[in-house]
């Protein structure tokens, strides 16, 4: 009925192990994703490092020491990213989710990895081509925000670096580039075969839609990701309904919902529909996914050990 709807891990698998983090990335592949979402900025240096935020956060790194002797930037933690080199980068211990809130579920359910690095793009493409993973899909998201540009990296310069990246450990055919920020889909536009148009709420205007108008659309959200150039429309599971699937299904664009991680709602969402679902707890989905007789992505075997 549904024909094949594919399962997503969200910074590899973050309700499971740290995210963002070789050892997070291996763990989703072992369970068996479709594709692995994962987050890249750009370092000081130019360097692509996997992070979901633009400035160091406080719940998912903590420092470890400086970089070299009398650094004037320690503590990175609360620094911008594209302030700090690789190398400051890389002291920071990213395997410890550091619960802020109470309420923070994922503190509960993920399994800490001290000693962990931020890991580099080239340093995750070259892993998830040791472990064979070739069918895998590759969803990078650029992180980039158009109401900070002092955060920012260069929407052009950043697409194509991160497209050099691909095709350098020849995964290009298999990525799809994603963002919020509709200015690195516009600029991805003739680098990558598949690019997403993330969106939500506080999102859902001009500044981060390249200039586009929701009201220009009738409030047609795939209207106005097909006019941007968008392969796919990646919406907050709280923007989907049926107008929105209507309008999608009108253009031929794919809905890839995230991020749910409650099975009654992922079933839901495919009954709408939903060309994929992300999840920061694929263990969950596939349950789903069987009790519902949908094809099941092959896990991919481990090596013996990751190292962070």
């Amino acid at each position: 009925m549904h024909g094949y709807v594919e399962l997503h891990g969200h910074r590899g698998a973050r309700g499971l192990r740290p995210e963002n983090t070789l050892p997070g990335l291996a763990f989703a592949l072992e369970l068996g994703v479709d594709a692995l979402e994962f987050d890249v900025a750009m370092s000081a240096d130019g360097q692509l490092v996997l992070t979901h935020d633009l400035i160091v956060s406080p719940v998912t790194s903590a420092d470890t020491g400086m970089a070299t002797p009398d650094d004037e930037m320690f503590p990175y933690v609360g620094r911008p990213i594209n302030s700090l080199t690789l190398a400051q980068l890389r002291t920071l211990d990213v395997g410890v989710r550091l619960p802020q809130r109470p309420d923070d579920v994922f503190a509960l359910t993920q399994v800490p990895l001290p000693d962990t690095r931020m890991p580099t793009l080239g340093a995750v493409l070259g892993l998830i081509g040791a472990l064979g993973a070739d069918k895998v899909r590759l969803n990078v998201e650029l992180k980039s925000n158009p109401t900070r540009l002092d955060l920012s990296a260069d929407p052009v310069e950043f697409a194509e670096r991160v497209v050099k990246e691909l095709d350098k450990h020849d995964k290009l055919s298999r990525a799809s580039l994603l963002s919020f920020d509709w200015r690195v889909l516009k600029a991805a536009e003739q680098l990558v075969d598949q690019r997403y148009a993330l969106i939500e709420r506080v999102t859902a205007n001009p500044e981060w839609m390249n200039g586009l108008d929701l009201a220009d659309f009738d409030g047609d959200i795939p209207a106005a990701a097909a006019e941007v150039g968008a392969t796919t429309l990646s919406p907050d599971r709280v923007l989907v309904d049926e107008a929105l699937m209507a309008g999608a299904s009108l253009r031929g664009m794919p809905v890839v919902v995230w991020t749910v991680n409650d099975p009654e709602e992922a079933s839901r969402l495919i009954d709408m529909g939903a060309s994929a679902i992300v999840t920061d707890y694929p263990d969950r989905m596939r349950r789903l996914w069987k009790a519902r007789n949908l094809p099941l992505p092959e896990p991919v075997r481990p090596l013996r050990h990751v190292d962070a």
